[in-house]
């Protein structure tokens, strides 16, 4: 794990899980699957999804929450990647592979019509040890007013381009 400063997220939300990551992780940086309790991020499971490459780089939903039906239009449990569609369904790509590169918080927002769209992305170990998981979070918020950007920095908000990533 590299010192760089890692992504703090921009709602209480992805601060809290970003700060449950940090503190299950192991000596080399990475956070086994089996170390996620359910029950300490019960208050957000409905937010979150957990997204596993086979060795070919396909991505499949393992685990999706309940709110990302609304946000994707879809269950997406047991679903391809490329398989989730709708106005929220490239959402679901962005950070995937940045998470497992950089070994460690990838998120941002995306400002839609219909509210803001808050995602996060933190890589997961396998029973390998190896990062083939991404445990996501997906969120919607009504207003701008429900993120928080850091003292002297931009907000995060990306209202040009649904690719870009913190």
């Amino acid at each position: 794990m590299s010192n760089k400063t890692l992504f703090q997220g921009v709602t209480i939300a992805q601060q809290e899980l970003i700060n449950y990551w940090k503190r299950l992780r192991d000596r080399s940086g990475c956070v086994p699957r089996d170390a996620i309790d359910p029950g300490a991020l019960r208050s957000m499971l409905a937010s979150i999804s957990i997204v596993q490459f086979d060795e070919s780089g396909d991505g499949r939903f393992r685990i999706a929450g309940s709110r990302l039906r609304d946000i994707f239009g879809m269950e997406a449990r047991g679903r391809r990647i490329a398989e989730v569609v709708g106005a929220h369904g490239e959402a679901i790509s962005l950070g995937l592979s940045v998470a497992l590169e950089r070994r460690g918080p990838v998120g941002g927002v995306i400002e839609q019509e219909d509210g803001m769209h808050a995602w996060l992305r933190l890589p997961l170990a396998d029973s390998n040890g190896q990062l083939t998981m991404v445990l996501c979070h997906d969120e919607m918020l009504p207003s701008r007013r429900m993120l928080f950007p850091k003292d002297g920095q931009k907000s995060a908000v990306h209202n040009s381009s649904p690719r870009a990533a913190a």
